[in-house]
Formats: structure tokens, sequence, C-alpha cells
């Protein structure tokens, strides 16, 4: 039998209009105010959950393609996701907040001090969701577009450098001794001094150091340059792949390796796999959730195509649903994964109705065709990725309260009563907590 896994909530739309689409709208809450994020994060840590991670993409894309982006709020308007953290420190006591950061947007010395204020202010909760989008370098006045591995190669020396900031201040360096009047050491700071390709920066760093350790580090990115910068980075790694037990156990001796190559042991890294459930009161609603979206309606295949018309930054909606999707309508902007991910291994002919109807059909847990399916049968799932060594998932959705009480409601019991789920967590902030276990 399994024991404890670690759970979190990734933020897919990031820190934008919550329930937009939806029926939750009618909730009136605000996106743009604090309270629903709150609620919402009061919701996970009753749940047990170790972390929420707020999604980000500072950039809109590019000019052309701006209206597909923001019409149906899929690719924006984001807020900050950093400035949000504090509020949701406030509101709870035990929760990992985890803001997606780019490295491009902040520079080494600013965001160390940052980061390290948000570190002693929410009690060594804060994480930090690095990623190497590099669409948006033009806002920053940043150096040109990189390509892929030398993006993961700036956010290395990023990283590097701000670690070197956050260990300028030595062992006994912060004194704080009331009998002699010393509250510092200045011979124990160290004058660090970083020239490096992307950056130069000197330190020491004028915030204190960590009593309970630096902020966690978040990273995604499945492609092997990703996978060796989680091996050697990363506390927790956002996983995407297929939930069998041959790819699981190969996503994580990747991740061991690559830990084991950068001098660290497999158990620095949490792999927590992505999924998003449809938890369903009976076995005979998931069957007939299932069944209604083998042949899903116009309205909802154009509902998809909203969603990949902002992801692909390409109009399908303008398309004929019935004719061949020509892939030379995709700017050499856009990403072959996701490209791929729309036509799947469907022929070049196929019609752009096959393809959205493939993204629109649901499969069962109970068979592992999909995700729709009561939580006991989660639960078995769940058990299933512990037995073959996971560490645990990450569930992703808005951040909306209706959201997470659809999703969690009948789910928590079930796997407190299973014993996957935590009931309590330990001192420490979010490090100790990803440690416990």
């Amino acid at each position: 039998m399994t024991g404890l896994q670690h759970f979190g909530w990734f933020l897919a739309r990031g820190f934008g209009p919550q329930g937009w689409g939806y029926p939750s709208l009618d909730w009136d809450y605000d996106w743009t105010r604090p309270e629903v994020y709150q609620e919402a994060a009061r919701t996970l840590e009753q749940a047990g959950f170790d972390l929420v991670i707020i999604e980000d993409a500072p950039s809109l894309g590019s000019a052309e393609t701006i209206d597909l982006r923001v019409r149906h709020a899929f690719g924006g308007p984001k807020h900050d996701p950093l400035l949000l953290a504090p509020y949701l420190f406030q509101a709870t006591r035990h929760l990992g907040i985890v803001p997606t950061v780019n490295p491009a947007a902040t520079l080494p010395y600013t965001a160390a001090r940052q980061f390290s204020t948000l570190q002693h202010l929410s009690g060594h909760r804060l994480g930090l969701n690095v990623v190497t989008d590099t669409g948006s370098a033009r806002h920053f006045s940043a150096e040109p577009q990189l390509d892929h591995d030398a993006a993961y190669d700036r956010a290395e020396e990023w990283l590097d450098g701000i670690r070197s900031l956050w260990r300028s201040w030595d062992d006994g360096a912060l004194l704080t001794d009331r009998e002699t009047d010393v509250y510092a050491d200045g011979s124990r700071l160290r004058a660090v001094r970083h020239r490096g390709p992307h950056f130069s920066f000197d330190g020491p760093l004028n915030a204190i150091p960590f009593t309970d350790g630096e902020p966690a580090i978040v990273s995604p990115g499945g492609s092997g340059r990703g996978l060796g910068f989680a091996g050697a980075n990363s506390d927790v790694q956002l996983a995407l792949a297929p939930l069998t037990e041959t790819s699981v156990r190969a996503y994580r001796a990747k991740i061991h390796d690559a830990a084991r190559a950068a001098g660290r042991v497999p158990e620095d890294v949490q792999i927590l796999f992505a999924i998003q459930p449809v938890i369903t009161p009976s076995a005979d609603e998931a069957d007939r959730i299932v069944a209604a979206s083998a042949d899903p309606d116009d309205a909802t295949l154009v509902q998809i195509a909203r969603k990949q018309s902002s992801d692909l930054e390409t109009d399908l909606t303008a398309l004929d649903l019935d004719a061949p999707l020509d892939p030379s309508i995709f700017g050499a902007h856009v990403s072959r994964g996701s490209i791929q991910r729309l036509v799947g291994d469907r022929d070049e002919d196929a019609p752009l109705r096959a393809h959205l109807t493939a993204l629109a059909r649901a499969g069962r847990m109970s068979d592992r065709s999909g995700f729709v399916g009561t939580a006991e049968e989660f639960a078995d799932l769940i058990e299933e990725l512990g037995d073959w060594g996971n560490d645990g998932v990450l569930l992703w959705g808005d951040f909306h309260p209706v959201t997470l009480h659809r999703t969690l409601d009948e789910l928590v019991p079930v796997l407190r009563r299973r014993g996957v789920l935590r009931r309590e967590y330990v001192d420490g902030g979010l490090r100790a907590n990803l440690r416990a276990f």
C-alpha cells in the first residue's frame, strides 16, 4: 500500500480573469482583487496541499496576434504573480506559494533581494517557478531572443548568481549580540563579483540570510535540457507525461540521473505529474460525460478552437471545420510542439473538426484512458502512481473557489482515508514540508 504523496495546484490561467467563459463567473468575484485567491488558498491549505504554482507569461505575443490572446482571456491579461504572493501568505500559515519568474525580466541582484524579502515575510514558504520563455525578451530591453538551450543557460546563470548573493553572508556574519552591541560582522560578508555571458553584478546582498533554507525552486519543461536543469537545480519538477508505468518510471529516471550528474541525490527533487481530473459523483455520470465527449457539438469545438487560437497565435475559429488544416498557416514563431499536440498522428488531410474533436474527447479513469471518474477511482490512480515510486501530483485549473470545491469536496476525504494526503504540516516552511516524506 502506498504512503503519503505531495499535492499541489497549478493555477493554469495565472493571475488573470478567473472564471471567465464559465458559469462560475456569475459568483461575481473580481479577479483583480486578492479575495478570490485568498479564499482559494485557504481551501488548499485546509485540504493539506503543499503548494500552489501560479503560471505567468509576461508577453501578449506578437503585435499581429494580440487580439487572439485577449479576445477570450486565454493568453491575457495577466497581472504579476510575485505581487500576489504576499496576499496569499497573509491568508495562510503553511501553504507554499510559487509565482512564476522569468530570468529575462529581473536582474539577479534585484531578484535575490525581492525573493529574500518574501522568504522572510512568509515564514520560508516562497517557491519560484523558473521559466525560460524567450518570446518576451523584447519587453525587457534584453538581448536578442535566445534559442531553447541558450535560454536554459541564461536561467542557470541567473539562478547561480542569485544563490551566490543569498550565500554572501557566511555563517556567523549575523550576530545580533546585544551585549557587545554588534548586529553583524562585516568581515564575514563575501564580495561577490559576477561577470558572465548574460549578467554582470557585484555583491554582497544587503538582505540577511535565511534560517530555514532558500526558496524552493520549481521548473517545468520536458526537453533534455529542461530535465537536466531540473535535476541540477530544482526542488520540484512540474512533469507532463503519459501516466503509464513505463512512462512515469522513465521520466523519473531521467530526472534522477540528472540529479546524480549534478552531485545531488534523487530525493532532492520531488516530481509532481500534472493532472486535470473531472471528479464525478458516480461511475454512471462519468460514463455519460465520456460518451458525450465522443461526439462534441460545434459550440464545444469552437470553444476549444478559441483556446488553441490563443496558444498557437493563429485564428482557428475563422477556418472551415470540415476542411483540411494547412500547416503553413502557423507562423515560424509558433512552437512545433504546440502544433503537434493539435494535429497528433492524424493524416495531413484530416479536417480541423477531427483535430478539435480529438482534444474534446475524454476518457475514464477506471480503464486509464483519461481522467474522468469518481473520487474513489482517482484515489486508485494516485495509489497506483505511488506504487511506481511517484512523489505526488499537481492538479490544475482556475484558482476559483467553485473549481476547487468541485474537484476537492469528495476527493480530499477519500485520499485522507487512504493515507495518501497529509493531515498535518511540519514547521520550517515549504522546503521542510516537501522533504517531510
